[in-house]
């Protein structure tokens, strides 16, 4: 980096979320137990002494590129040099303010890249696992290892991510790994602020990614099937023969499609507002498409299953309409899915005698297993069942974050993009 000054690079590109604010203005200065281990940190040699990273700052307002002191790993973390990062409507809900956190703060939170650095006092079986120069995928949920959840195997509710990570904005001891550079002041993370060119992750998010993969696409590895193999073999547990809908096909929705195939369901039906999409969704295993604004996705759904619904809906937009659908489109004792995040408050319907007396399953799920699924999931890309290349529509470079989010907010992304970061 040329210059040792600090400087506020706007993200190029970016037009507007909504007529009424450009997100491309300059925002103002912010106010304001071992079986071994490393007592000193492994690796870092030669690592710059800053890095550049994308800041959220507030609701509607532009991303801006800033200089940060370089992240240092602590216990049980490693350092990464990004490579790639995942454009996702999760973050999306955060820049719009459609769910409260703290900032300012970089998001992103499905990366790749490579490992530089392992924090002090970590676990010898970590460094083994993770040598410095591997190639790795980050899942956006970064279990602990430790709490009652992820002793128990449910990684996907561990209580210092949702405690510390989603609450708070930091890491589990309570605090940032970023800070920028001429102030000192502290950015908050949401899961790992992948949107950067250096990220500090907890190793316990962190699988190898094999040589065959490359690092652009594999960055959805860690979100979007991430999401979608959580829903499918956790929340769902589809089995051969199964029928399966997924309302709303975008980049989580499409990995669904994906792994509803990879687990031998039978009629998998997708529903979706566009026909480019569900033109789309047929080359990820889609059997039936459905367009919503055309005719009645229940009815339809209904009609192709013989009159009975489906053994598993999925609803992967996060609206109360879409809730609804997807709760009436099971069959008697089907399981209704809910993997869509929402603006905070919203509320969904259901038909609660319904519910009662034909045994329906509704069931919410966030994400998979990070210490047990990534390594499957990094697997089933590898060998082609899951096929990266169809999943990743766009990339973008890292000055274009801003059009990349803009581009997801008019629906102009078709599966799924990625910002390269290379």
């Amino acid at each position: 980096m040329a210059s040792a000054t600090v400087r506020r690079s706007i993200i190029t590109h970016y037009s507007k979320f909504a007529s009424s604010c450009s997100l491309l203005s300059r925002h103002p200065s912010i106010h304001g137990p071992l079986s071994s281990f490393h007592s000193e940190a492994v690796g870092g040699g030669g690592l710059p002494s800053y890095m550049r990273g994308t800041v959220y700052w507030e609701p509607n307002k532009p991303l801006t590129i800033e200089e940060f002191r370089m992240p240092r790993p602590k216990a049980g973390e490693v350092l990464i040099k990004t490579k790639a990062c995942g454009v996702c409507h999760s973050d999306l809900h955060v820049l719009k303010g459609e769910i409260p956190f703290h900032s300012p703060c970089v998001v992103g939170h499905e990366i790749t890249g490579e490992v530089v650095e392992h924090g002090p006092q970590s676990d010898s079986r970590t460094i083994e696992r993770l040598p410095v120069g591997s190639r790795v995928v980050g899942a956006f949920i970064m279990p602990c290892g430790n709490c009652s959840y992820c002793s128990k195997g449910h990684e996907d509710l561990c209580e210092d991510f949702f405690a510390y990570n989603r609450a708070k904005g930091t890491l589990y001891d309570g605090e940032t790994r970023l800070f920028l550079r001429n102030s000192g002041k502290p950015v908050f993370m949401y899961s790992m602020g992948g949107l950067a060119e250096y990220c500090v992750v907890p190793a316990n998010g962190v699988a190898v990614l094999p040589e065959s993969l490359p690092y652009s696409n594999s960055a959805i590895l860690g979100c979007a099937v991430f999401t979608a193999y959580g829903a499918m073999a956790h929340a769902a547990q589809v089995r051969p023969g199964d029928s399966v809908a997924v309302i709303g096909t975008g980049g989580v929705g499409s990995s669904c499609l994906q792994i509803a195939r990879a687990f031998g369901a039978s009629d998998i039906i997708a529903v979706d507002l566009r026909d480019d999409k569900l033109q789309k969704a047929k080359t990820f295993g889609a059997t039936h498409t459905v367009n919503s604004t055309k005719e009645d996705p229940i009815e339809k759904i209904i009609e192709i299953t013989g009159g009975k619904g489906v053994d598993v809906a999925v609803e992967a937009l996060g609206k109360p309409q879409t809730f609804a659908q997807c709760t009436q489109s099971v069959k008697d004792g089907g399981k209704a899915v809910m993997i869509g995040l929402a603006q905070a408050g919203s509320l969904g319907e259901v038909d609660i005698n319904r519910l009662v007396r034909r045994k329906i399953q509704v069931i919410g799920s966030y994400g998979g297993r990070a210490r047990q699924d990534l390594p499957k999931i990094i697997r089933l890309a590898e060998t082609g069942i899951f096929n990266l290349d169809h999943a990743v529509s766009r990339r973008y470079t890292f000055e274009e974050a801003g059009k990349a989010f803009q581009d997801l907010n008019e629906g102009n992304i078709v599966g799924r993009a990625v910002i390269e970061i290379i």
